[in-house]
């Protein structure tokens, strides 16, 4: 009686894929023609459903079945996110960029600080970190003046940074939340001729990549994104920007200063972060050991920078 019963299961297995076989050139012909190589398994359950009755596969065939087909006899594959709050799993058709990849795990997202430095070519590093920011919801703008007390317990204490980090690979995939900037300095970055991914242009990254130098590779990285950016960066459309995204915290010292430090940018450039109010003590980073200090900007660095 077992017996029967597995002969009846391997026939029906075998029919459901026969039908599959059958039909194949015209699934890799749908995949094809979708819009993106990037799919969840809602789009796999979505396709299939709209498409199963004019690929005549069996009623008895489940989703699952038809995934586990696709992975193979085609050229989807599965990639997998572990990130500590659940796994994220994405189905790729073919060959796609890495990043675009990782564009995929957030909606409205777009990559910033180290991974814009990477795309833009201002760094010499070819680094295992990608940071990826979906804003969060408008916040109040905080009232009140700043008072020197709080700057400094706020910077001796240790940066918060995300902890919502995944392993894909060789990379580490920092999922950031960042301040809503509605999209601020955002723009679509060729990758290659069919695939374009969402970055910070190149002034609103050395902003956000002064904000916050660790996801960065910290002060002295930051300092050779701002070297290698001259001959391409506007200091009017970066002070812009700056205005708009509207920091509580004196960020206009430290961005002032590393243009200084980075050499060969206009003083008159320069001149309109100089102008702007230079009242507090400010840090160039968290936990600064064995400090230098600024006069000029009133600003605390690490030594030798």
């Amino acid at each position: 009686m077992a017996k029967t019963v597995t002969t009846k299961i391997h026939k029906s297995r075998q029919t459901k894929l026969l039908r599959l076989d059958i039909a194949k050139s015209d699934i890799v012909a749908a995949f094809e023609d979708l819009p993106t190589d990037v799919l969840t398994i809602a789009d796999i359950e979505r396709i299939f459903a709209q498409n199963r009755q004019n690929w005549r596969v069996s009623r008895a065939t489940k989703v699952e079945e038809f995934l586990t087909y696709l992975l193979d006899k085609t050229q989807l594959t599965r990639a997998e996110f572990p990130f500590p709050g659940r796994k994220e799993t994405r189905y790729v058709w073919g060959e796609v960029p890495l990043y675009s990849l990782v564009l995929s795990l957030r909606a409205k997202s777009y990559f910033s600080h180290y991974s814009a430095v990477y795309l833009h070519q201002l760094t010499e590093q070819a680094p295992k970190a990608i940071y990826l920011n979906a804003e969060q919801t408008p916040k109040p703008v905080p009232k009140g003046p700043l008072a020197q007390d709080r700057i400094d317990v706020a910077f001796r204490s240790r940066q918060r940074i995300t902890t919502n980090i995944g392993q894909y690979g060789e990379f580490k995939i920092h999922l950031l939340s960042g301040k809503f900037t509605n999209q601020l300095g955002v723009v679509d970055f060729p990758l290659s001729e069919n695939y374009k991914v969402r970055v910070t242009d190149l002034e609103r990254t050395l902003i956000d990549i002064a904000v916050r130098p660790l996801y960065a590779g910290g002060p002295f990285e930051v300092l050779k994104a701002y070297r290698l950016a001259k001959p391409y960066a506007s200091i009017n459309r970066l002070t812009a920007t700056l205005k708009r995204l509207e920091y509580v915290y004196p960020y206009h010292q430290a961005i002032g200063f590393y243009l200084e430090r980075a050499g060969g940018y206009p003083s008159a450039a320069i001149d309109i972060l100089r102008k702007m109010e230079i009242k507090y003590d400010f840090y160039l980073t968290h936990q600064i050991r064995d400090p230098e200090y600024s006069k000029e900007w009133k600003l605390y660095y690490p030594k030798g920078l």
